[in-house]
């Protein structure tokens, strides 16, 4: 695996714009901070796993990567090449390399559509000269790849099961022969049994045609099996960034550690035994966040200075990064 990223983000910030509390024209706009100054490396390969409860940025995270919701400010590199700010023609370049699989499999594809249309869609977008013989080729093969088979070709996505569907999705995200594909929470509408059929694919999928993850869930349990490095998100920033081995042997954020011991064991003895580390409160709004650390206000640690001081993120071993002033 080279150590050359693929894809660099810095300070990336995504900020949306409300009316005020009172709706009033006059009243003063608030200010919802989605993601709030995310930084990490995608490196040739690699699968990055990004987790964190609903609500805190990882979804606008990976729309932002892929410019289909505007960043507010930061930077993105793609090959070393700065595509933040670029105009359409450099981002449908760069989206031939770049591909996206979404959470919902049946929501995401066309009803009026064939699948044969659908998995061809991006080979007429980019390559609108391509023989239709060789497009279809492309399609039977990808198809195949993916585990559907050639006679469905002309069938809807309503004649399929949730799993099927999103093994579709995944076919339209690979028929370009991308270099990076962005997962979207892929299998958290999938029953458990077929989670782990669509993880298995895609392990399959990259090492034949060596591509780098970034792979979204909300369960740690899930990122587990899949990636090589975990970010894990509070409240639109990052709270740690450490190799897989290193954060699940020694978490060293509290959200982490909370996280991690939410995760049911098989051994019934075990998880009956067991210490959770309950959050107390909801998360917090993302329109006005407490000072400070954003996670204070649930952290069983916390301490008078963590209200007054931003943490950043910061190496405490070589394999492990947390945002933390008490780590």
């Amino acid at each position: 695996m080279s150590n050359v990223p693929l894809l660099s983000v810095r300070d990336l910030k995504v900020h949306f714009t409300l009316p005020g509390e009172s709706m009033l024209p006059w009243a003063p706009h608030r200010v919802l901070k989605a993601v709030d100054g995310v930084s990490f490396d995608v490196l040739p390969g690699e699968t990055l796993g990004v987790v964190g409860e609903s609500g805190c940025g990882k979804s606008t995270l990976a729309r932002a990567m892929l410019n289909l919701i505007p960043a507010t400010s930061g930077s993105i590199v793609w090959q070393g090449q700065p595509i933040q700010g670029a105009d359409k023609n450099a981002w449908q370049a760069v989206r031939k390399s770049v591909q996206m699989v979404f959470q919902d499999p049946l929501a995401s594809l066309d009803p009026r559509m064939t699948i044969g249309r659908i998995i061809a869609e991006p080979l007429r977008t980019h390559f609108p000269r391509m023989a239709t013989d060789e497009v279809m080729h492309k399609v039977r093969a990808i198809m195949a790849r993916v585990g559907l088979t050639e006679q469905q070709i002309n069938r809807y996505p309503h004649e399929f099961s949730g799993g099927q569907c999103q093994r579709i999705g995944i076919a339209r995200a690979l028929v370009l022969s991308p270099k990076l594909v962005i997962c979207d929470e892929p299998v958290s509408a999938l029953d458990v049994s077929i989670q782990a059929q669509i993880i298995n694919l895609l392990k399959e999928l990259q090492a034949q045609m060596g591509l780098a993850l970034v792979f979204i869930a909300h369960d740690l349990a899930v990122v587990k099996h899949i990636s090589q490095r975990i970010m894990v998100m509070y409240l639109g920033r990052v709270v740690e960034l450490a190799d897989k081995q290193a954060l699940y042997a020694d978490p060293r954020h509290p959200y982490t550690q909370a996280l991690l011991s939410a995760i049911p064991l098989p051994d019934p003895r075990r998880e009956r035994n067991k210490t959770v580390q309950l959050l107390h409160g909801d998360l917090p709004s993302p329109i006005n966040p407490p000072s400070g650390c954003s996670f204070r206000t649930r952290c069983p640690i916390a301490q008078p200075r963590c209200a007054a001081q931003v943490p950043l993120l910061r190496p405490l071993t070589p394999q492990t990064q947390a945002a933390c002033l008490l780590a």
